[in-house]
């Protein structure tokens, strides 16, 4: 199952080869999350209308390799936005990927993007 980790890897927008239009603002729902395909890696996209900022990362929980991130719960741990993994309650930075409890699960990152109500999330490959 590793191989399938080995795919994700946090994109920062200084290495962004393409911006990658996965929808309108309208098509993701408020405070919470919803998955997006992108060739064969599924991300999450979050829409934090509580801060006003989006957050992208895998999709794929590293605790038990299920695609399950885009179904839990955001909110903020110590003033860091995160998610809450809906099976297994690991707790994930939204902007860096670290696991909040420090054990030595992460996940990967992307930068997102909103143009004229278009939401873009950056990729590297």
């Amino acid at each position: 199952m590793q191989n399938i980790l080995d795919q994700y890897e946090t994109v920062t927008e200084a290495n962004v080869k393409e911006w990658f239009h996965v929808g309108e603002v309208s098509d993701f729902p408020e405070n919470s999350g919803a998955c997006i395909k992108y060739k064969t890696k599924q991300i999450a996209v979050y829409n934090f209308t509580r801060t006003s900022k989006w957050y992208a990362t895998q999709n794929l929980c590293p605790h038990k390799m299920e695609m399950v991130l885009s179904l839990g719960m955001i909110g903020d741990k110590d003033d860091i936005p995160k998610v809450a993994c809906p099976m297994h309650k690991k707790n994930f930075s939204l902007e860096d990927g670290s696991n909040l409890a420090g054990e030595d699960l992460k996940i990967a990152t992307y930068p997102v993007k909103i143009e004229a109500g278009n939401v873009y999330i950056g990729f590297s490959d």
